[in-house]
């Protein structure tokens, strides 16, 4: 019988949380390379030098991440950071800059700490990076043995933040429950995978509880307990289950919907990925015979304000145009892992159902 490893992020969450940076990272040297996206900066950066003042912690050199999380681009973060002398990476920002900044603490060997500024992803948690092309297309994942040491979630930077990144993440994070529950279903899990799964709960629940009221606290700027909780459920629980579970149970037909869709002609810069997602759950639902639950699930979505019909994404429901969209859906990597098979006609029909559902 074989053996693995399971590695998790530690993380502090709050206002004014990062007072505690120097006493978590101060064992790991002194001298600290900053990766961050432009806002991101603007948002965090002179929060941190504070935190820092009266600490043997100092940052040697700040760099703007680029405009995607590309290997180029770690690969020449890494020679910078060597040349600096740093001892240890910061990534401060969204997905793509913390997905950067882990790649960059890769190539170069050094330890990587997160500074989350929106709660749009799990990406300050995880043990990866979504790499791009420097043409902006995918590329590939970039897998690591460990995640960041430390996550820092400064609750009143996110709440200061566009809601709706806060809105598209609790999307994405809905996805994880009803993709990896489906995806799971009828085999035999491991400790690790089973433990992931039920986790993935928290990916729900809580939102369903608290996640209007934590997007209203948000459009105020309010860090509220509830923005609290929501923010949890999309940095903290989501990460967890990604790191806990097979990779064949972190996504199914909802994000496959997802990568269809952002095929259609200026869909991509219309809409943001976690909401999408959340509508590609509501089609999984559809196809997987759980009317009952789509009905919670779309009412829920419509408290958001998240759209629920293709209608709202000014997209028509004709075979014809969605059939790159169909097609994309059905072979993707996401669908490789189900309970049993879906075709181009499934998912239209669930497309359908959605689209029609009173």
């Amino acid at each position: 019988m074989g053996s693995y490893s399971v590695f998790f992020t530690n993380y502090t969450i709050g206002t004014g949380i990062y007072r505690e940076v120097p006493g978590v990272c101060q064992d790991f040297g002194k001298k600290i390379f900053l990766i961050g996206g432009e806002r991101a900066l603007l948002a965090g950066k002179e929060k941190l030098v504070q935190a820092l003042a009266d600490s043997p912690l100092t940052i040697v050199q700040t760099e703007l991440f680029g405009a995607d999380c590309t290997y180029e681009r770690m690969e020449e973060l890494a020679r910078l950071a060597e040349q600096s002398g740093a001892e240890m990476i910061f990534g401060m920002g969204g997905g793509k800059a913390l997905d950067t900044a882990k790649g960059t603490a890769q190539k170069a060997g050094l330890p990587v700490f997160t500074f989350p500024t929106i709660a749009s992803t799990c990406a300050a948690t995880t043990a990866l990076s979504v790499v791009y092309r420097q043409d902006g297309n995918f590329d590939s994942f970039y897998f690591y043995e460990k995640p960041a040491r430390h996550c820092f979630i400064d609750l009143d930077i996110i709440a200061h933040a566009p809601w709706r990144y806060l809105r598209a993440g609790m999307g994405d994070t809905i996805g994880k429950h009803f993709e990896c529950h489906l995806a799971a279903r009828g085999d035999k899990l491991d400790h690790s995978s089973a433990l992931g799964r039920e986790i993935s709960n928290m990916c729900y629940e809580p939102l369903r509880e608290h996640g209007v009221q934590a997007l209203a606290d948000c459009r105020l700027a309010h860090a509220s307990w509830e923005l609290e909780q929501a923010v949890l459920a999309n940095i903290v629980s989501t990460g967890l289950v990604s790191l806990m579970v097979l990779d064949d149970y972190n996504c199914a037909i909802a994000h496959s919907v997802y990568y269809g869709l952002v095929l259609l002609p200026g869909f991509e810069e219309k809409y943001l990925h976690g909401d999408v997602v959340a509508y590609g759950v509501l089609v999984q639902l559809a196809i997987d015979g759980q009317t009952e639950q789509l009905g919670q699930v779309r009412a829920f979505l419509q408290e958001l304000g998240i759209p629920v019909t293709l209608r709202e994404m000014e997209i028509s429901l004709n075979r014809e145009v969605l059939q790159p969209v169909l097609t994309e859906t059905v072979n993707g990597p996401d669908m490789e892992h189900l309970p049993y098979p879906v075709s181009e006609d499934m998912v239209f029909e669930g497309m359908k159902l959605v689209e029609e559902y009173r």
